[in-house]
């Protein structure tokens, strides 16, 4: 049987660009097999989201919101930098330019999914 196309159209609305940037990291995540934590996502779109602030102050913020510790946030970057996923220099944490996208705007993303032919 012949392989056919299936075309599935899904519409979400977000209340903010944080959420936009999670939704997003997550969807590659499990794509790309990287297994992020949730804690990781939050990490790596908060990143994104804010990518002027200094890491000093970013991990800071980070911290006050979502209840995390200092320690445990330079733990996460050193293994999201292991993964590509983040890229420190440094005062500056930047996650990845090839995954980096402005969550300002509106996403439309398209995902492919192709069986690998055999002969």
């Amino acid at each position: 049987m012949e392989n056919q196309i299936i075309y599935q159209k899904i519409k979400h609305g977000v209340n903010s660009e944080y959420v936009l940037a999670e939704k997003y990291y997550d969807i590659l995540s499990v794509i790309n097999d990287l297994n992020l934590t949730k804690r990781e996502i939050q990490l790596v779109a908060y990143v994104a989201v804010n990518n002027d602030v200094p890491y000093s102050v970013l991990r800071e913020e980070f911290c006050e919101k979502y209840g995390s510790t200092a320690p445990t946030i330079n733990n996460i970057v050193s293994k999201l930098k292991k993964k590509f996923v983040l890229k420190k220099e440094k005062d500056k944490v930047d996650v990845n330019p090839v995954i980096f996208l402005n969550f300002k705007k509106n996403l439309k993303l398209e995902i492919n999914f192709e069986h690998n032919e055999t002969k």
